[in-house]
């Protein structure tokens, strides 16, 4: 089975992704690390350079060679793939999708105690500036997170509630 872990950056794809898939013996991988594998290349030189457009196209590419290749896998998507293309539509004909919806207060808190230059959309901001970006970009985002097939509300996140989400 593939499970896709969706949700805001900061919300704990990474990090529950790689509980999940130790747990239950699956591969792990995070689509961002996958992108910068194949290109040689940092997200954030890829934006810088090419422009989000062409990452997206990127994401969208790694995304399908994910889906064609794996059986087993949890997927910790980027915090944009849902939002872009027919990205959802594959991920939910694909396996398990299951979106990690974290307030945006919590987002804030986190990302601000963590390197925001090495996310392409946060570096520079400011703290009233990203809580504005992340407020703004959650709420044109949330109508694709929801299409997920399942959505765990609460956190803290545990792998216990997310074994009996998915089972």
């Amino acid at each position: 089975m593939l499970i896709f872990l969706l949700g805001m950056m900061g919300s704990g794809k990474s990090t529950l992704g790689r509980e999940l898939a130790e747990k239950l013996g699956y591969t792990f991988l995070d689509l961002d690390a996958v992108i910068e594998q194949q290109e040689g290349r940092t997200i954030g030189e890829i934006f810088a350079t090419d422009g989000q457009e062409h990452f997206r196209k990127l994401e969208r590419d790694a995304l399908q060679s994910i889906i064609s290749t794996y059986k087993q896998a949890v997927v910790a998507t980027g915090g944009g793939t849902p939002c872009f293309f027919d990205n959802m539509m594959l991920m939910n004909a694909a396996g398990e999708t299951v979106f990690l919806d974290l307030p945006e207060e919590v987002l804030a808190q986190r990302l601000s105690s963590s390197d925001l230059s090495t996310r392409p959309l946060l570096a520079g901001k400011t703290q009233t500036e990203l809580i504005s970006f992340l407020n703004k970009t959650f709420a044109a985002r949330r109508q694709f997170y929801e299409q997920a097939k399942h959505t765990i509300a609460k956190p803290p996140y545990t792998i216990n509630a997310l074994l009996a989400l998915l089972s």
